[in-house]
């Protein structure tokens, strides 16, 4: 809380000294360490990073990302974001970058169409865009972003379940946006409204109150007037607002849901003024988005590819593991060199390569010690021997990707009787943890399908046979990718042949992918990277180009058959962010904090050529 409190002291400094919209708070970033992962030519990069304002706490937040990246990798980022939500103070903002001589721009953007022109500008200046939140409609090396019409449609299904565990089955609902130019929140909007077709809820026309919580509080106030029965609000302003209006009326009744989270919105959740929120990373977007900037100025292509840095629903069960995890996550400390086992399902696959990487950097970084003590092979045996040798050996806690979600479980339950903690990192198991970091499989799965899908149609392909390369059927993570895929081609002339299982292994995969080649096949699917490499291998062997592979994961081979044409694309997850998170979570556990149970989705983003 130290540090939150700090922060804001800090952007309040910067709004008094602000003689424009346009404030301006420098940085200086220390040498970074040896460890650091800067390349020479980005000791003297200079960022700027210009968000819709500098008061939200999601934008304070995301900035305390940014400055840690620009610590480690030794760069200088200025947070010169305007005080208001104003395009024209955001334009203020990308002239003074340009003018300034930074080397990229890190941006918000309030709107897609209104600040285009000045972000052209600072292109043909030699400046990198990256978009951290909100992209606007001009190109840039990399957005990091939250899938806001997903977020926003669970959202929706939130409300619609609470309305029918009280018994509402019909009524008005108001939506408090932000702006109608404000891309992130109508995605928003788009998926909550999704989310009530076909019911009997009828939703009002949307007011705006440009973020600002309270003219949102006003809004919603309005719309209590005209007795609904629900309100959503699509940022941190709209979201207090509403919880606000809610708490003043004394009609606890009313739903409300929104999106952000901050000290105020975890108050009113806890209060049972509001639902449910869903939460962000901001502070991924920004530590992500400077790692981008960086990579871009040193000349690195990034393909303009966009990261999803994931949501999780905050309801009042996780709120008071998540205000406490606010007054920790930003600064945790280890009183002690805690022992952490993280045991993945094997040691071989670069997935889980990565995610140890993030787990040591993390580790050292904090103090404690993490030992990758994995099997060789994905094996329920060997996963449990692993967890009796993490409890033997006097582990503090495990951080654990399960092989499936039944057969570990009474070795976890003697880990946990012992007084280990237990986090779950990709794939959990059916144990109760202190929290879990994942992909949304299903999700991921699904846009692995449409992606599938657009391809055939591009290529005049409307019908046909189509394989899936499986994991195992008890490996829940890989179960849940091919439920989102067979998901997006009900309703087509598309057969999803049955699934066959290849133990994540690249060669008994390629077999696999190979009969399903003989069989005249249009496409296939690998669910993880041993699966995908193999499809990838067998397209290659048979020299028939025609045939549409899709796939999981991120790794050295199958980023080459992408390159090569013999993979349309890969669902690439963030295996360092869970690793990092994962080991930040053990040592909050191990400290005292209660994180509640919390389920993070650490994103995914999707690699094409």
């Amino acid at each position: 809380m130290k540090k939150k409190i700090l922060a804001m002291l800090s952007c309040m400094t910067m709004l008094a000294a602000a003689l424009t919209g346009c404030g301006k708070q420098a940085t200086p970033a220390e040498p970074a360490s040896s460890g650091a992962a800067a390349d020479s030519g980005s000791a003297s990069a200079k960022i700027a990073l210009i968000t819709m304002d500098s008061v939200d706490q999601h934008w304070v937040t995301l900035n305390e990302g940014a400055q840690k990246a620009a610590q480690e990798l030794g760069v200088e980022v200025t947070f010169m974001s305007p005080n208001i939500k104003d395009d024209a103070q955001q334009i203020e903002c990308i002239n003074n970058a340009v003018a300034g001589g930074y080397n990229a721009i890190m941006i918000a953007a309030n709107g897609p169409d209104a600040i285009s022109s000045a972000l052209q500008e600072a292109i043909s200046a030699g400046i990198k865009i990256v978009y951290v939140d909100s992209p606007a409609n001009v190109e840039a090396e990399a957005t990091f972003s939250t899938d806001n019409k997903a977020a926003g449609k669970t959202a929706g299904e939130q409300m619609l379940a609470a309305l029918d565990a009280a018994g509402v089955t019909s009524g008005d609902i108001g939506i408090v946006n932000v702006s109608a130019a404000t891309d992130s929140a109508v995605q928003r909007e788009a998926g909550f409204r999704e989310a009530f077709e076909g019911s009997s809820f009828n939703l009002l026309e949307t007011q705006y109150g440009e973020g600002d919580a309270a003219k949102s509080q006003s809004i919603a106030e309005n719309y209590i007037t005209q007795g609904v029965v629900g309100i959503y609000g699509t940022n941190e302003g709209s979201t207090t607002g509403v919880g606000n209006a809610i708490k003043a009326s004394g009609k606890a009744e009313i739903i409300g849901v929104g999106f952000d989270k901050s000290d105020a919105i975890l108050g009113l959740i806890s209060d049972g003024y509001l639902l449910c929120a869903m939460a962000q990373n901001p502070d991924v977007m920004g530590y992500e988005g400077v790692k981008a900037a960086v990579a871009a100025v040193n000349g690195e292509s990034l393909g303009g590819k966009v990261t999803d840095t994931g949501v999780s629903v905050l309801d009042a069960a996780a709120a008071s593991g998540s205000a406490a995890e606010e007054t920790a996550a930003s600064d945790v400390k280890a009183s002690q060199a805690w022992k952490i086992a993280l045991i993945t399902m094997d040691s071989v696959d670069q997935h889980w390569v990565t995610l140890n990487e993030g787990a040591q950097a993390k580790a050292e970084e904090l103090g404690v010690e993490v030992t990758f003590m994995s099997p060789n092979i994905k094996d329920d045996a060997q996963q449990i021997e692993c967890i009796n040798n993490a409890v033997a050996s006097g582990c503090n806690a495990i951080m654990i990707a399960a092989n499936g979600p039944d057969a570990i479980s009474s070795a976890l339950q003697e880990a946990i009787s012992a007084g280990i903690k237990i986090v779950y990192v990709d794939s959990p198991a059916n144990v109760e943890a202190e929290a879990t970091f994942s992909t949304d499989n299903k999700a991921a799965g699904k846009t692995a399908g449409e992606q599938l899908l657009t391809a055939l149609e591009a290529a005049g392909v409307t019908s046909g046979d189509i394989g899936i390369v499986n994991v195992s059927a008890a490996t829940d993570s890989a179960v849940q990718r091919e439920a989102g895929f067979r998901e997006a081609f009900e309703g087509s002339s598309y057969n999803l042949l049955e699934t066959q299982y290849g133990e994540g292994d690249a060669a008994k995969s390629q077999s696999i992918a190979e009969n399903y080649i003989t069989q005249g096949v249009v496409g296939i699917y690998g669910t993880n990277e041993g699966s995908t490499t193999g499809v990838g291998n067998a397209i290659k062997a048979s020299g028939k180009s025609d045939i549409i592979g899709v796939g999981f994961d991120k790794s050295d081979a199958i980023l080459g058959l992408i390159d090569d044409g013999y993979l349309l694309c890969a669902m690439a997850q963030n295996p360092d962010v869970m690793g990092a998170k994962g080991v930040e979570a053990c040592v909050q556990a191990l400290e005292g904090t209660s994180l509640g149970g919390a389920v993070t989705d650490t994103g995914v983003s999707v690699l094409k050529k």
